[in-house]
């Protein structure tokens, strides 16, 4: 394949973008080369600027379920842009999605739309902490919840030890008051409540963690993250703008059958607009501003083209009885697949996967959280990405980023990339 057009665009990008992207791991730094610049997206597919097709295993970081262009996103965008794209006004149209989504998920009475995952999780972070009237929050390592200060921390060795930032820019200040946990090890987190006793207002996690690879979590450990947070009065966020809408209607919570206190959402119930929210028990929910203490906005929260795209992807999923099981089939397909030729091939490697979250890792040990996945072989895993992009499959540039899988995706576009790793 060549890429003329794409490496062009790229030296353009970067007179005028730091980087040339509007988002990091865009700039394929993670595994060398030049970014592909894409065109138009279709059902499972990509197209470049250079007129290559790929099939797609990023589909925007996860919400297209149903493909690029599902028409009847499209459709009703387009008829919503005819009537105006935001007027900073309450809309009728938020009250649908929002009873739709508290429809659709098992233990949440309110909802509120941000505009992104970031937004989402650093609300609920402030909401948690207003609520409970403490200052601390444990995260864990290799768990992503956007760039707010409050998340770009690396907590250091010891279990008690204070936080130190991971980003310059982000205050000491800011910094002390995140705590970092292992995932999957729930005596780690034993261990920063007894050196925190009282102090600490949330857990946020992903319950299914998707910014190392896809890390399915051990047997029983979320249920021992809620058993923790009810003995200590600590409320318990799952991260669910990867997983939500995606492993099941009612996202991880239904799935792992496990009640977390509030939840955040993201990419899916944007149909592909930029959106997020996060939604709780009715008396934590009551607590943000105007009824409550704790001050969130956005002029652009619930505006009428993110909640229309969202309303009639949430419509779909809804409606569509067979979708998960549809998903969960074709991307154990794909599983099987990977494990027969990469085994066939003699490659050290695993594989991950919970429903239509699936990674490969290039190491043939366990990878149960973000020590283990940074064991992995990160040059095979470059030479692994190059190798499948001229193949035609595009995959997340980044040795630590699940792929997501789109009912789009024929039993063809499977057997092809299987084939196309076979040749790896």
């Amino acid at each position: 394949m060549e890429y003329k057009r794409s490496s062009a665009l790229f030296i353009e990008a970067n007179k005028v973008i730091p980087g040339g992207v509007n988002s990091p791991v865009r700039a394929f730094k993670g595994v060398g080369g030049t970014p592909i610049f894409i065109k138009e997206a279709k059902g499972a597919y990509l197209f470049d600027e250079d007129g290559n097709k790929y099939i797609d295993y990023i589909n925007s970081w996860g919400p297209m379920i149903l493909g690029h262009a599902f028409k009847p996103v499209v459709d009703a965008v387009i008829e919503r842009a005819k009537k105006g794209t935001s007027f900073g006004t309450p809309t009728e149209l938020e009250t649908k999605i929002a009873e739709l989504a508290v429809s659709m998920v098992p233990n949440i009475d309110k909802i509120r739309f941000v505009n992104s995952g970031t937004e989402a999780c650093m609300s609920a972070i402030r909401l948690a902490r207003g609520y409970t009237k403490r200052d601390k929050i444990i995260k864990f390592s290799g768990c992503y919840h956007g760039h707010s200060d409050s998340f770009l921390i690396a907590a250091g060795s010891g279990l008690s030890t204070f936080g130190v930032p991971n980003s310059p820019g982000v205050t000491q200040g800011t910094a002390k008051d995140t705590l970092l946990a292992e995932f999957n090890d729930i005596e780690n987190v034993k261990s920063i409540f007894e050196a925190n006793k009282n102090e600490i207002a949330a857990i946020i996690v992903e319950p299914v963690p998707g910014n190392m690879g896809c890390i399915p979590p051990k047997e029983g450990f979320l249920a021992d993250l809620r058993k923790v947070c009810d003995e200590n009065n600590t409320l318990l966020i799952f991260d669910e703008v990867m997983t939500g809408f995606r492993l099941a209607k009612g996202g991880a919570q239904e799935l792992f059958n496990i009640k977390a206190d509030l939840v955040c959402y993201g990419k899916v119930i944007g149909g592909g607009l930029p959106v997020g929210a996060f939604a709780g028990r009715e008396e934590i929910m009551n607590y943000l501003a105007p009824i409550g203490p704790v001050y969130q906005a956005g002029t652009l929260s619930g505006n009428p083209l993110a909640m229309t795209a969202g309303y009639e992807m949430l419509k779909e999923l809804n409606r569509d009885a067979e979708i998960y099981s549809r998903l969960e089939e074709k991307t154990a397909y794909l599983e099987k697949g990977i494990r027969e030729v990469l085994s066939k091939n003699k490659i050290d490697f695993t594989v991950n996967r919970v429903g239509s979250m699936i990674s490969v890792h290039f190491d043939k040990n366990p990878v149960v959280d973000f020590e283990t996945a940074k064991n992995g072989d990160n040059q095979k895993f470059k030479d692994f990405f190059h190798h499948l992009l001229k193949e035609g499959v595009y995959i997340a540039p980044s040795a630590y980023e699940t792929w997501f899988i789109t009912d789009a995706l024929s039993y063809e576009d499977l057997d092809k990339t299987i084939e196309a790793i076979s040749k790896f």
